[in-house]
């Protein structure tokens, strides 16, 4: 029987009795991040794994990533481990997290490195994080890792620090889900050092590795990034604490809404993400708009799959999808009618392809938006050149 330690009865309804009954069901997710590869996270992990089994405290290792480094390899001894599971593919055997194997074990806590990882084909879930998810829903709790550039609201930022398309990355709502995360941080002088002893990489991969990821540039940028992040993240959770505590809290711009319109062109994910940042900021409330010319049954398959990957990020952004027919309307006008109906406070567009001399003859899309409303800022993101 639940007691009032843990719930309010009189101010609570039912529903949220419920709602908070099924989180405690859960088990909770405790996350390392690092701003690169071969900060600690993994030897962090092993060395919280040992702590816990020295407190009676039943953790086995569900995965980890040693990545021949022998300070890590040291630290994998003398813990438990699941075995992996085998997937074939194309005629050949991997090895994969093996969540089945984990919830019939039924650990108190399971270690799984590499969170962002993407399964072979032929797997229950697509991503590694989706393992985890099925764990914690199971009651186990998970301790595992992550590098910043894994981040899908950072993908566009990371790729303009670094010039790397970083293709394996988890929704920013796992990171808001873990209870609890821990950044990894050390100086880029110390990690170059790391690097050139051999402790992150294989000897024939350090020059190169010197020379592009590991620039001192880089590796400052991304350790800003990281600070940045996880300090924001922890301003999120103090804020939810106090409003589940009664505390009282306006945070700013909480009648925000915002209105990102993308287009068909290779902008229209960095437009998302962008839109996804400044609504996480201001805790407002986010919309994604697309307008379209043909209806949907005269689109060719490879529009609907671009549609239906702006749409899937939407979802994993909490943003509204919004896909209308223009029909013979202008894109202003149709903008305009979209933040009528949703009462939106803030535009982003991206960067308009026209000429100087196209807006002043063809006219602006932002001068016919602004003509059309009143009260609504615009944002311009600019195209990378």
């Amino acid at each position: 029987m639940f007691t009032g330690d843990h719930f309010d009865f009189k101010r609570k309804s039912p529903e949220e009795i419920l709602r908070e009954m099924e989180i405690l069901k859960h088990g909770k997710l405790k996350l390392y991040i690092g701003s690169a590869p071969g900060v600690g996270k993994t030897y962090r992990m092993l060395l919280e794994a040992h702590e816990l089994k020295q407190e009676g405290i039943d953790v086995v290792v569900g995965l980890i990533e040693t990545h021949n480094r022998p300070d890590t390899m040291n630290l994998f001894t003398d813990l438990e481990t699941v075995p992996l599971k085998d997937i074939q593919y194309k005629g050949k055997s991997f090895k994969e997290l093996n969540v089945e194997e984990i919830i019939a074990r039924n650990p108190d806590v399971v270690i799984i490195d590499e969170l962002a990882h993407t399964n072979v084909p032929g797997s229950p879930n697509e991503k590694r994080y989706s393992d985890v998810q099925d764990i914690l829903a199971n009651g186990i709790h998970v301790i595992s890792a992550v590098n910043i550039q894994h981040l899908e609201s950072l993908h566009d930022i990371v790729q303009q620090i670094t010039g790397v398309h970083v293709r394996e990355r988890i929704p920013d709502s796992i990171l808001n889900f873990a209870q609890e995360v821990i950044l990894v941080d050390v100086t880029p002088e110390i990690l170059q050092k790391r690097l050139k002893d051999g402790k992150i990489y294989s000897s024939n991969k350090i020059e190169q590795a010197l020379q592009n990821f590991f620039t001192k540039s880089n590796l400052l940028a991304l350790r800003e990034l990281s600070l940045r992040e996880v300090a924001n993240d922890v301003d999120e959770k103090a804020e939810k604490e106090n409003e589940k505590n009664g505390f009282e809290t306006t945070p700013a711009g909480t009648c925000e809404k915002i209105l990102v319109c993308i287009q068909n062109d290779q902008n229209a994910e960095k437009l998302i993400r962008r839109g996804w940042r400044i609504a996480s900021r201001l805790k407002a409330q986010l919309y994604i708009f697309h307008g379209s010319r043909k209806e949907i049954r005269e689109m060719t398959q490879k529009e609907m799959k671009k549609i239906e990957g702006w749409e899937q990020l939407s979802i994993e952004f909490n943003a509204k999808f919004i896909l209308k027919n223009l029909k013979n309307k202008k894109v202003a006008k149709a903008i305009t009618e979209v933040t009528k109906e949703y009462h939106i406070t803030q535009i982003i567009l991206g960067q308009s392809a026209k000429s100087r001399l196209e807006e002043l003859t063809k006219g602006s899309i932002v001068n016919d938006i602004m003509r059309l409303t009143s009260g609504i800022d615009i944002h311009i993101v600019a195209e990378q050149s």
